[in-house]
């Protein structure tokens, strides 16, 4: 089994033990709070407009935040997870995180991006000559003849995205409810 495999088979799992340990050592402040609740909702909002332009395996998606990077809900889960540690107030988890970025995501997206060439070919090839990786273009790109795909709260559902905003809502409270706890104790 390869990296990229082993990596995509423990990421959730992995995930929730590194959840575990931020809710327990998490310090938030209200600045802190807010701050980092300020970017996470960003990369939630980034994670929702690709969510609801993305039909998995079945089109290239080239529309909406596909057209500035390869890998929107990535970017998205990168950038609430750096709003999660601002909002933590320790440092170090924003250490912990981009660690498990860099070693669990930057694999799993490359192991993908050879998926996304058995499906869909040179559409792929040029598109990932295009459109980089994570870090995204600034002016969107567009193959000339191809029509954008608008956002549909059909295809939000469909790929489940709604749990992203659960959990976001869910560590937010949580993370009020702690700060009060830590105040009062």
């Amino acid at each position: 089994m390869s990296y990229s495999q082993w990596v995509s088979r423990i990421r959730v799992p992995a995930g929730f033990v590194i959840a575990a340990l931020y809710l327990f050592a998490a310090e938030p402040q209200p600045l802190t709070l807010l701050l980092g609740c300020a970017v996470a909702l960003l990369g939630l909002a980034l994670r929702a407009a690709a969510a609801g332009v993305i039909e998995k395996n079945a089109r290239l998606a080239i529309s909406g935040p596909y057209a500035h990077t390869r890998n929107p809900l990535y970017l998205g889960s990168a950038t609430a997870a750096l709003g999660f540690s601002l909002a933590a107030g320790k440092w170090w988890l924003l250490a912990l995180l981009a660690g498990f970025f860099a070693t669990v995501y930057v694999p799993v997206m490359r192991k993908e991006a050879g998926r996304m060439r058995e499906l869909f070919g040179e559409d792929y090839a040029v598109y990932s000559e295009k459109v980089p990786l994570l870090i995204p273009r600034l002016t969107p790109w567009r193959p000339a003849g191809t029509a954008s795909v608008a956002f549909d709260w059909q295809r939000y559902r469909n790929n489940h995205e709604y749990r992203a905003a659960t959990a976001f809502v869910l560590i937010i409270l949580f993370l009020i409810a702690k700060m009060f706890w830590l105040e009062h104790s």
